[in-house]
C-alpha cells in the first residue's frame, strides 16, 4: 500500500533530526579527542617521553662519604680523596667483551684485567654497574669521556677513595679499608645494598673494622635516563646518601709520629695514657706499613715482602702481642702480698743470688745476690729473690686476683682487632688449660712476671696508670662522635692500701733516681717532671745449667730470635702523676739499657707536648739525645696558617 505524501514528508523530517545528534555526537566526540590529543601531545608531552621510554630510566645507588676520622686536636688521620673511576653495566653494554676492548684502546688494561672484569660482569645482577679501573689519571679518565658514544654501558664516574695522610704512623690503630669480599658478605646477616656494589670499600681491620657502621653512612640514590645503547643522557634527579660519623680519636698525632720515629727499626711497642681519664694519647706497633697500599691494591710483591719480614709490620704487637711481663709485674706480687699481710714495706729478705725447691734452684738476676732487700730495694735493683719468697706466701690465685684488678688478663674494650686477654694464671686457668695442678715452681716463675703470665703493651699502660692513679681508669680512644664528645670517664678507686701503693711507687721512684737502680741512666734531671719507672727483662728460651756455669751470656751472641724481651713502665710527673707509658721491644736484650731510654724520650714528648729542652736530660746525654732528633723522621708541629705553635 501507498504512503501518503504527507506521512513521507514525515518520515524524512524524522530520518534528519536523527543524522544531525548523531552528526553533533560525532563532531563532539571527535572535537574532544582532539582537544585531549592536544592535550597529551604538548602539554605533556614530556612527561609521556619519559613513560614511554621508562625502560631507559636507571636508579643508582649513590655511595656516601666516609666519616673522617681525627687526632684530638682535629687533624685528618684518615680522609677521602677523588677517585675518577670507569663502570660498565652489562644490562646497557650489549657485547661486554667487545666493549672492554674498545675501552683497552683508551686506558691501560691487560688482559687479565678484561678476563677479571667480565667474570665480575657475569656473576652479578646485569643492572649492577661493575667497576672496570679507579684510580684513574685524568688524562685517561677524560679520553673515555669524550669516546662515550662509542662505548655503551660505560660510564664515567668521580668517586672518593680513602687516603690516609699519615702514611704508617696510625696504620695498626686505624686499620684500613678494601673491597667488599665474598667473605665479608657471608659474615652479614642482612648486607646492606651498598655492599653489593663492587669494590665497594669497607673497614677490615682497626678501628676503621670495628667501626664500620658508624663511619659507612647511608646510601644516596640519582635516577639518569639512557638511551638503548646505553648512552647516559642526563640526570633526572638525585638525592644525595648522608655521610658516615667523623670520629675524633683521643690520639695525639704529633705524639704518635714521634713515637714511631723513636722506635725506629725495632720490632717493638709503645702505649702511651693519660692516667687521669684513661686517654690513649699513642698506641704505636714497630715497624709498620702504608695502609694506602690496601686502598689501591697491594701487590703481590709489596705483600710477601710485609709476611716474610721477622719483625711481623702487619702484627698489632700493642693490643695482639702477649709477652711475659718479666719484672714489670712485681709490682703486682708486691701489693698482693701486702694487701694480703704476709709481708709489710720494712720487712728485708735475704737474697744469696738464688731459692732453692727441693732439688731445684731458681736463680736471681744477680748471680752474687742482693744481700738483705725490703721492698724499695726490691723493685730498685729488681731482685728476684724478694719476689719468690713473697709470692711463696701469699700464694698464686691472690697474685692472679691482683693483677687482673691491676688491668692484666683483662680484655680491653678499645675499637681495635684481636686484643688480645693476657694471661692472669691461677690453679683454676692451669687444671682447665693443661688439665694439671698447679705447682709451687709455677708461683715462684709468675711471681717475677715468668711462667705463664702474659701481658700485653696496652695492659702494662693500664697497670701502670692505676698504680699511678689509685684508680680503677679504664683505656678509651674515641674523644667524640660528630662533634658530641664521649662521656667522660670517672674512675673509681682501687680500694688498694694506701700505705702500700705509697711503698709501690717509692720503690718505682728509686728505680730511676737512685743511683743504684737499674734504670738511673735514663732518669729526668728537671725536678718538675721525674718519673717513677721499673724495667722488665723478660726470657724466651731456659738458661741451661752448662751455660750458667760459663757465665752470663750477652743476648748479643744468641740469634735475634733468642733473646731477652726488653720492657720498661713509668709514669710522671711523680708527685702529680698524669701520662704513663709502657715500652716492649721484642728480642731487645736488657729493659734498662733498651727500653728504658725510649720510655724515658717519649714520655717527656707527652709532658711537654713537643720536643722537650735538653736541660731535662742528663748533661752527659745531652749531644746524643740532640744527634738523635736529627736522624728522626718527625712531623713539622704547625698551625692551620703554618706557623710553629707550642702546645
Amino acid at each position: 500500500m501507498r504512503r501518503s505524501p504527507k506521512d513521507s514528508l514525515e518520515s524524512a523530517r524524522k530520518i534528519s533530526r536523527r543524522a544531525l545528534v548523531i552528526g553533533g555526537v560525532q563532531a563532539a566526540t571527535v572535537a574532544t579527542l582532539a582537544l585531549r590529543m592536544r592535550f597529551m601531545q604538548v602539554e605533556q608531552a614530556d612527561q609521556f617521553r619519559l613513560l614511554a621510554e621508562e625502560n631507559s630510566i636507571k636508579i643508582r645507588l649513590l655511595p656516601p662519604a666516609r666519616g673522617l676520622i681525627l687526632d684530638r686536636n682535629g687533624g685528618v688521620l684518615a680522609g677521602n680523596g677523588q677517585n675518577y673511576r670507569v663502570v660498565i653495566t652489562r644490562e646497557d653494554a650489549g657485547e661486554v667483551e667487545e666493549v672492554l676492548r674498545r675501552l683497552a684502546r683508551l686506558i691501560p688494561m691487560t688482559e687479565d684485567d678484561i678476563a677479571r672484569t667480565l667474570k665480575e660482569v657475569m656473576r652479578r645482577s646485569p643492572t649492577l654497574p661493575i667497576t672496570v679501573a679507579d684510580q684513574l689519571r685524568w688524562e685517561d679518565f677524560s679520553r673515555v669521556a669524550v669516546n662515550a658514544p662509542a662505548l655503551p654501558g660505560i660510564t664515567t664516574e668521580v668517586g672518593l677513595s680513602r687516603v690516609y695522610p699519615q702514611a704508617g704512623d696510625f696504620a695498626h690503630v686505624l686499620g684500613y679499608v678494601g673491597p667488599v669480599s665474598d667473605y665479608d658478605l657471608s659474615k652479614i646477616e642482612n648486607p646492606d645494598p651498598l655492599l653489593q656494589i663492587p669494590k665497594f670499600q669497607i673497614g677490615k681491620v682497626g678501628v676503621e673494622g670495628k667501626l664500620e657502621i658508624d663511619l659507612r653512612g647511608k646510601a644516596g640514590t640519582r635516577r639518569i635516563e639512557v638511551t638503548s645503547t646505553g648512552r647516559v643522557m642526563r640526570e633526572l634527579d638525585r638525592k644525595e646518601g648522608i655521610p658516615g660519623t667523623t670520629l675524633q680519636l683521643t690520639l695525639d698525632r704529633y705524639l704518635q709520629n714521634y713515637a714511631q720515629a723513636r722506635l725506629g727499626n725495632e720490632s717493638a711497642a709503645a702505649v702511651v695514657m693519660d692516667v687521669r681519664n684513661g686517654d690513649i694519647l699513642a698506641i704505636v706497633s714497630s715497624p709498620t706499613f702504608d695502609p694506602n697500599l690496601f686502598v689501591r691494591g697491594i701487590s703481590s710483591a709489596d705483600y710477601k715482602s710485609l709476611t716474610e719480614n721477622d719483625h711481623r709490620p702487619l702484627a698489632d704487637k700493642t693490643v695482639q702481642g702477649a709477652y711475659p711481663p718479666g719484672s714489670t709485674f712485681k709490682m703486682v706480687t708486691a701489693l698482693a702480698a701486702m694487701e694480703a699481710g704476709v709481708i709489710d714495706p720494712g720487712e728485708t729478705v735475704y737474697c744469696p743470688g738464688f731459692t732453692e725447691l727441693g732439688n731445684r734452684r731458681f736463680h736471681c738476676w744477680k748471680r752474687g745476690g742482693h744481700g738483705r732487700v725490703g721492698l724499695s730495694q726490691s723493685l730498685e735493683q729488681s731482685c728476684d729473690v724478694y719476689y719468690y719468697e713473697i709470692a711463696q706466701r701469699v700464694g698464686i690465685d691472690r697474685i692472679a686476683a691482683m693483677a687482673r684488678r691491676l688491668g692484666i688478663g683483662v680484655r680491653h674494650d678499645l675499637p681495635m682487632s684481636a686484643i688480645t686477654e693476657g694471661i692472669a694464671p691461677d690453679r683454676a686457668w692451669k687444671l682447665g688449660k693443661y688439665g694439671k695442678d698447679w705447682q709451687v715452681g709455677d708461683t715462684l716463675n709468675a711471681g717475677i712476671g715468668q711462667g705463664y703470665v702474659l701481658a700485653s703493651p696496652l695492659q702494662l699502660a693500664v697497670m701502670t696508670a692505676r698504680l699511678a692513679s689509685g684508680t680503677d681508669v679504664s683505656p678509651r680512644l674515641v674523644r667524640a662522635r660528630d662533634g658530641v664528645p664521649a662521656p667522660d670517664p670517672a674512675p673509681r678507686p682501687l680500694d688498694l692500701p694506701q700505705d702500700a701503693l705509697r711503698a709501690v711507687r717509692k720503690g718505682m721512684f728509686d728505680v730511676i733516681n737512685n743511683q743504684r737502680g737499674t734504670a738511673y741512666g735514663s732518669r729526668i734531671v728537671e725536678e718538675a717532671m721525674r718519673m717513677a719507672g721499673k724495667t722488665g727483662t723478660s726470657q724466651v728460651r731456659n738458661i741451661t745449667k752448662a751455660e750458667r756455669d760459663r757465665g752470663v751470656i750477652s743476648n748479643d751472641d744468641l740469634p735475634w730470635n733468642r733473646r731477652d724481651h726488653a720492657l720498661f713502665v713509668c709514669f710522671a710527673p711523680y708527685d702529680a702523676p698524669e701520662i704513663a707509658v709502657s715500652v716492649v721491644v721484642e728480642h731487645g736484650g736488657g729493659g734498662s739499657a733498651v727500653a728504658a731510654p725510649v720510655a724515658r724520650d717519649i714520655l717527656l714528648q707527652a709532658l711537654y707536648k713537643d720536643l722537650p729542652p735538653l736541660s731535662a736530660y742528663p748533661a752527659s746525654q745531652r749531644d746524643r739525645i740532640e744527634a738523635q732528633r736529627k736522624d728522626m723522621n718527625l712531623l713539622p708541629r704547625t698551625d692551620s696558617q703554618g706557623a710553629k705553635s707550642r702546645a
